[in-house]
């Protein structure tokens, strides 16, 4: 159990407060986010919660979901920050502009890469979720668990361990994965609509990513390109690029979007051998070992040739 102490403390002193998580929010994200707002109000405590990027919709079943605001429909300012699977403060993109010059930021993380922006920090790499560290803390804190601060917790157990599938999922998270099943969430129907269900949008984006598809000599790295036009506004993108990593023999997989003229994101997932999270942080991202992003200022073709080069990988083979 980590020393939770200062962040007990933390949400002592806060009579109101901002919960936010990165942009693009993925379900470990969306199920801190709201695990807070539920720890917090179970506490007594006034919570706003914020995301600058629209909820997917798949999430939209979970209780508290659809309060999850955009920054612009807010216009109070916040001293008492609770910041949520962002490995640093500009993954919060928008949000900052909710905090008041003496911002108290409260961040809880689990990215190797955090760089330790908050006021207090509870960052612990070895987590497989930033919704282990709030499981962890719940029960320092003695709160009396119930469905939705449950099904919150599980949702992001669930979703950054591939559905308990990836190398990071512990003894430790199946024991807490237990506990959250035996208290009654119907761990059957999460997993059918956050892992098994998808939208004909997105099949449509899989098809234009897929016939983009490409491979290196060695069949160690697998890259697919989306182009500015190809991506409607909002469309979810979780899980396009693992289908570059799950080929036969690829460690690395590639999703390069076009965002801008001169703006690509780069999305990462690796199996063994190759550290993601180092070559993200190289560009000015982060992550982790196997999963990792950044972006990259400047064209399409530049930031394929860029994040190759540092792969050493010569694009020969087509697939």
């Amino acid at each position: 159990m980590h020393n939770f102490d200062n962040a007990t403390q933390f949400i002592k002193e806060a009579d109101q407060l901002l919960v936010l998580s990165h942009l693009h929010p993925d379900g470990d994200a969306i199920g801190s986010t709201l695990a807070a707002g539920h720890l917090l109000r179970s506490l007594g405590k006034k919570v706003t919660m914020v995301n600058e990027s629209p909820i997917p919709q798949k999430f939209h079943f979970l209780s508290g979901a659809k309060d999850i605001y955009l920054p612009d429909n807010i216009s109070e300012k916040f001293r008492y920050v609770v910041a949520l699977d962002a490995a640093d403060q500009a993954r919060m993109g928008q949000c900052s502009r909710l905090f008041t010059r003496d911002v108290q930021i409260l961040n809880i993380d689990h990215h190797a890469t955090n760089d330790q922006f908050g006021t207090i920090n509870i960052v612990v790499p070895t987590a497989a979720a930033t919704a282990e560290i709030l499981f962890d803390w719940i029960e320092f804190m003695n709160v009396k668990w119930d469905l939705p601060l449950a099904t919150s917790i599980y949702m992001g157990l669930l979703t950054d361990t591939g559905g308990f599938r990836y190398s990071n999922t512990t003894p430790k998270v199946f024991r807490q994965a237990a506990q959250l099943v035996e208290l009654g969430i119907e761990s059957h129907v999460i997993a059918d609509i956050v892992l098994e269900s998808t939208t004909l949008d997105q099949l449509r984006l899989l098809k234009k990513a897929l016939s983009t598809l490409q491979v290196s000599a060695n069949g160690e790295v697998a890259w697919m390109v989306l182009k500015r036009e190809d991506v409607g506004p909002d469309q979810e993108m979780e899980g396009i690029v693992n289908y570059a990593r799950n080929i036969v023999g690829v460690d690395v997989g590639i999703l390069f979007r076009e965002v801008g003229d001169q703006l690509v994101k780069v999305s990462l997932r690796s199996r063994t051998k190759t550290d993601v999270g180092k070559l993200a942080k190289s560009f000015g991202g982060g992550g982790h070992a196997r999963a990792a992003g950044c972006t990259i200022h400047t064209d399409l073709s530049q930031a394929l040739q860029q994040v190759l080069a540092y792969l050493s990988v010569e694009r020969e083979c087509d697939q």
